[in-house]
This record gives structure tokens, C-alpha cells and sequence, in this order.
């Protein structure tokens, strides 16, 4: 273990921790409202670890549906995750199974950007900076949840107060953090209309796969660029 990389990690993961905790506060308050026990709320938020999904699940427990929509209204929700291992994998190669364990428990969203942006600036994907990014998230993820949880009676409907927007808006910081990336408007544009198309025929929370299964299918089908280090090895030849 680097402790110097570990370091490295707690600070990187500082400011994307709070920014997480109003939806780890915002998922306690709505789990008991649901008819969650504290116990139970912290507990889904340590196993399932996955705030879109986990506000999926609370709203579809409280409106007494079978347990197999349930399991697989989450999974729709959190496909993009074997996205985000598909891609993440060339990375962590150097991982050993135990430490794979870990990453891939650890790999939500503001972790699959940040380890993308740090290898895609020459930086090494350590097991060291990656724990320490992802421990400074999860474990105030399961206080705030908890907080939530005792105090979320308190702060009434978050519709209006303007809570519920804070989850939309986290996405789009995440997305936008991409925007210099090649083909970055025609996929995302792809990945929108899909979603919202999908949003009114097909239902919640189906979209979200929808819409990411179609930026992926666009990726696929646009002519790939040359990579940097071959455009440069052309320029040096000529």
C-alpha cells in the first residue's frame, strides 16, 4: 500500500464526497418514509451502494410490487455499471482478484470518471489512490444515509424545497466532464433522445439502459480516430 497515493486518493475523493452526501441524506429520509427501519437503509446503502438505484427500489417497495421486478427494475437502473467494468478493466489489469473485488464493489459513477480521466492524463490507476478514493465516498455514503434516516422527517417533501433536482444535475456534471472526448455531441445526443423516447414508450427505469445502449451503439458505428501516439509517429515520418 502507497501511502502517499492513498493520500492522493482521500483528496480526490474529498469534494465528490460532499457532494454525494445530500443524496446519501436524501435516500435515509425517503428509505423510512417508505417504510424502511434505519438498520435497513443503511444496510441497502452498504450492499447495493448505487444512489439511482437504491431511489429506485425504496419507491417500488413502497408501492408493494413483486420482489423479481423489484431486482430487476435495480439491475436496468445500474447496466451501465458492466459498461463502466468493461471499460475500466484495461486499467486495473495489474489488479490482484482480491483487490478486483474491491474496485469493482467501489465502481460507481464518480469513480469509473475519475480513474477514465486519470489514466487518460498518463497517470497510474493504482490500488492504492483507487481504495482511498473510493473509501473517503462509501463510508460517509452509509453516515449520511443514516442521518437521512434519524432526521429526514424534518425536511418534509424534498420536491419543495428542490432536492429532488440535485440527482439530474450530479449526472450532468459527470457527463460534461467528457466533453472534450471525440464524437462527444452525437453520442451523448444519441443516448438523450433514446432515453427520453424510451422514457415515454417503454417506462422507468428501462430508459436508462435504453438510452445508454444507444450512445454505446453510435460509439460503435462512428469511424474511430487515430490514436494520438500513431498520429504522431506519421508526423515524425513525414
Amino acid at each position: 500500500m502507497d501511502r502517499d497515493e492513498f493520500r492522493e486518493g482521500l483528496r480526490g475523493g474529498f469534494p465528490i464526497m460532499m457532494a454525494a452526501s445530500p443524496f446519501g441524506a436524501l435516500f435515509g429520509a425517503l428509505a423510512v418514509d417508505n417504510g424502511f427501519t434505519i438498520a435497513d437503509a443503511v444496510f441497502m446503502s452498504a450492499m447495493v451502494y448505487a444512489g439511482a438505484s437504491q431511489m429506485v427500489g425504496i419507491e417500488l417497495f413502497g408501492s408493494n410490487v413483486q420482489p423479481w421486478l423489484v431486482v430487476l427494475s435495480v439491475f436496468a437502473v445500474n447496466f451501465r455499471h458492466v459498461l463502466y467494468s468493461a471499460s475500466i478493466a484495461r486499467h486495473i489489469r495489474h489488479f490482484t482478484l482480491v483487490q478486483k473485488f474491491f474496485a469493482f464493489f467501489l465502481l460507481i459513477d464518480p469513480q469509473y470518471a475519475e480513474s477514465e480521466r486519470r489514466a487518460e492524463c498518463g497517470l497510474p490507476v493504482s490500488f492504492s489512490w483507487y481504495l482511498g478514493f473510493g473509501l473517503i465516498i462509501y463510508f460517509p455514503w452509509l453516515i449520511t444515509t443514516a442521518m437521512g434516516a434519524v432526521f429526514g422527517q424534518l425536511i418534509g417533501d424534498p420536491r419543495v424545497i428542490g432536492i429532488d433536482v440535485l440527482l439530474p444535475i450530479y449526472f450532468l456534471g459527470l457527463v460534461l466532464g467528457f466533453r472534450k472526448r471525440d464524437r462527444f455531441l452525437p453520442v451523448v445526443a444519441a443516448s438523450a433522445v433514446a432515453s427520453v423516447a424510451a422514457m415515454h414508450f417503454v417506462g422507468s427505469p428501462w430508459h436508462v439502459s435504453i438510452g445508454a445502449l444507444a450512445g454505446v451503439v453510435l460509439a460503435a458505428c462512428l469511424p474511430q480516430d487515430r490514436q494520438p501516439r500513431e498520429m504522431a509517429a506519421i508526423e515524425r515520418e513525414a
